[in-house]
């Protein structure tokens, strides 16, 4: 913005009065408040973080720190963003579903603005001096992941079942995901008191801390309460889904199958098939036989922002029983209609469940 000339003469009055000019001013630079530098700022920025961020940036703030300690926030310039960006890219871990490092790459450009953007809102820079927000993230590309065929989900229950220290804890995983098409971390945070096996429902805390209750058909309400109580939780606030020796599902277990799953179906190795298929598969099916409205519904969309034609189509919690029931065969306590309307559902024999002997 172009400084007012009135205010810019004022200024070089006040200055010829005080006997001061502007190469006095640029060669005692510390006569204005010093910046933190990048090393000194990062403990303040991860205090002030949600747990989601810390997970997602936290690599990348230490790599910045890493790489600039002693500098202060003022001086880091978009080219030094640049050049961390297309180091993280060239290093990252070649995997399966690699895209060239294009996600580190994104990720050192979301962390990088998240960085600044912390330091805008204390008041430490100009939101027009980030340099973050003048390095473009590389493009995301499509996503591989698609929805699983009848055959191909049942070969991944058969196995889940029949390999692995804990077939129960594995089934209970693989049917919970299928049913809800919740994401891992939604399944992770539920706890005793989310389960209402009377109605066939579970309350969800996912993504930007959402929270909904979404169906489940009676027979899985009743093996999740009776695995977790088997298992060891007494109290409400006690995390439902755990392991045989009483202690709470990590993520990593979600690693250790899919792992596993793909040692012995090979075809799950070479497409990285994890968890989020399971989204896929369920929300595809709904969205083919129900229509959108319906599968934006049962994906817990409903908060998030969509084309205005999404006022006049949301779904309700019966019309989401409503294909929970189709899809599973099996009847549901809220839905308002019962049958399948004539639709084929995803394959229950994959699906069956057996009880834990307390």
């Amino acid at each position: 913005m172009t400084a007012d000339p009135s205010a810019v003469a004022a200024a070089h009055q006040v200055l010829a009065h005080l006997g001061v000019t502007m190469a006095d001013l640029q060669a005692h630079p510390g006569a204005r408040a010093a910046l933190p530098t990048v090393a000194e700022y990062l403990p303040r920025l991860v205090a002030a973080a949600g747990p989601g961020a810390r997970r997602t940036y936290g690599t990348y703030w230490d790599r910045m720190a890493a790489a600039w300690p002693d500098r202060p926030l003022d001086s880091i310039t978009a080219s030094d963003i640049e050049a961390l960006k297309q180091g993280m890219m060239a290093s990252a871990v070649s995997r399966r579903n690699s895209r060239n490092g294009r996600h580190a790459g994104e990720h050192v450009v979301a962390a990088a603005r998240a960085f600044y953007t912390q330091a805008i809102a204390d008041g430490l820079i100009d939101a027009s001096a980030s340099p973050a927000h003048r390095v473009a993230k590389p493009r995301r590309l499509p996503s591989t992941r698609r929805a699983l065929t009848p055959h191909e989900l049942e070969e991944i229950n058969i196995e889940a079942r029949t390999s692995g220290n804990d077939v129960i804890l594995d089934a209970l995983l693989l049917r919970l995901h299928t049913e809800t098409a919740c994401r891992r971390g939604g399944a992770l945070a539920l706890r005793l008191v989310d389960l209402d096996t009377t109605n066939g429902l579970v309350r969800l805390t996912e993504k930007g801390a959402t929270i909904r209750w979404q169906p489940i058909t009676l027979d899985l309400a009743g093996h999740l309460h009776e695995h977790a109580r088997a298992c060891g939780a007494v109290l409400l606030t006690d995390p439902l889904l755990r392991t045989r020796a009483g202690q709470p599902v990590t993520s990593r277990r979600y690693d250790h199958l899919w792992k596993r799953l793909g040692e012995r179906l090979p075809w799950v190795a070479v497409h990285g098939v994890s968890t989020h298929w399971l989204r896929h598969t369920t929300l595809t099916w709904v969205e083919r036989h129900f229509g959108y409205g319906i599968a934006r519904a049962y994906a817990g969309h409903t908060d998030s922002p969509g084309s205005s034609i999404t006022t006049y189509i949301k779904a309700d919690l019966h019309d989401v029983a409503n294909a929970l029931s189709a899809m599973t065969g099996h009847p549901h306590p809220l839905a308002r209609e019962c049958g399948s309307k004539g639709v084929s559902g995803l394959t229950c024999r994959a699906l069956c469940l057996v009880r834990r002997v307390p």
